[in-house]
């Protein structure tokens, strides 16, 4: 047997037994998805009236839906708990719908900008209060989860870069971008997302094809700019020709594009991942900072630099050696090498001399 109720009425573990059809006839959710709290965030941003579900849920007892909530009334009820939720908490919820959305683009439905929009713009006007969250979002990404934490997480340091430039009113569609750049991995084979170890040149080649599909997804999307629209397209193109999908050169790459590639880039490389160990933030500045004529714009990746880097003497750190230490003086030359006085011992060790350490992680 079976019940129709609305989305406000569901509890985590119903078990929906028909597919949940969007505005375009392709389902949003599918028969037999068993419902978890952002699948019920989800189906009421994309205003669902109803869906099918078990008279038992998923561990056999017997389901009691809650008392139904108008829709409208939901909706301010949860833009008011995002304003007052911490900024890691509204990450994390941001993550699990777009999870979600991201599977319902899998199985065919097209992006509705508008849930887009509703998903991340409340997020992304809380930059102020980014902060460190900005070095350390890494940390909040584990391997299994990594692509829609990548989403999210480059989507929150695109937008603060592009308002780190100067970008007083396109910052928001930068981020916008940036959270849709890896949407044609919608389109790429669902095992390639699970691999562990490196990835064949095929499908390598395979994966290099998504920023051609996200271009494609959102191409006809009228509130997107152009320049939103190119930076999707070209977030891994590079200044010297060698990235993809066209291997155009710097003066053919939109400023918006730049932007992404360097917060993508930065994200990726500080995430564990499933092919790929994670890298310490601070080494993957420094590598970054030794590409930045031949691949990344100088200017961006400067200020990029100064975003991740602006912490004050006193900020307690780990050292690559395990030490324990505090910053006591920065030089603005060398934003990644201060000098740290080292916990246990009261030493002074400046990290521009010492080349071999490095500093592994901020310590909250």
């Amino acid at each position: 047997m079976t019940l129709w109720v609305h989305p406000s009425q569901l509890i985590p573990k119903c078990i929906l037994k028909t597919d949940v059809m969007g505005k375009t006839n392709r389902p949003i959710a599918t028969k037999d998805t068993v419902i978890e709290e952002a699948h019920i965030e989800v189906l009421q941003r994309f205003l669902i009236d109803r869906v099918e579900v078990a008279t038992n849920l998923e561990n056999g007892v017997a389901f009691t839906p809650k008392e139904q909530v108008k829709q409208e009334v939901n909706v301010k009820k949860e833009t008011q708990v995002e304003k007052v939720l911490p900024l890691m908490d509204h990450y994390q919820q941001v993550v699990k719908a777009y999870k979600f959305q991201f599977e319902a683009w899998q199985s065919g439905s097209p992006i509705e900008i508008h849930s887009v929009r509703k998903l991340i713009v409340p997020l992304l006007e809380r930059t102020e209060e980014v902060g460190f969250y900005i070095l350390t979002l890494y940390k909040y990404t584990a391997k299994d989860d990594y692509f829609f934490h990548h989403s999210v997480s480059t989507s929150l340091i695109a937008a603060v870069l592009a308002q780190k430039l100067g970008f007083k009113k396109e910052w928001m569609q930068i981020g916008i971008a940036a959270f849709l750049a890896d949407c044609g991995m919608a389109k790429i084979k669902r095992s390639l997302f699970y691999k562990e170890g490196t990835l064949s040149k095929p499908e390598f080649d395979e994966i290099m094809k998504h920023p051609t599909y996200s271009y494609r997804l959102v191409e006809k999307i009228t509130s997107l700019t152009k320049g939103a629209k190119l930076a999707i397209l070209q977030h891994h193109e590079r200044l010297d020709g060698t990235g993809y999908p066209l291997g155009v050169k710097e003066e053919k790459i939109h400023t918006y594009a730049k932007i992404v590639a360097i917060s993508d880039t930065y994200h990726a490389m500080t995430s564990e991942r499933f092919y790929r160990a994670k890298q310490s933030p601070f080494r993957v500045i420094e590598e970054m900072q030794q590409d930045q004529f031949q691949k990344f714009d100088h200017q961006i990746l400067q200020a990029f630099i100064l975003c991740l880097t602006n912490f004050s003497s006193g900020t307690k750190v780990k050292l690559s050696n395990h030490e324990i230490g505090e910053i006591i003086y920065i030089d603005p030359e060398y934003p990644t090498r201060p000098m740290v006085r080292i916990e246990s011992t009261k030493t002074i060790v400046s990290l521009k001399e010492e080349k071999q350490l490095y500093i592994e992680d901020i310590i909250n």
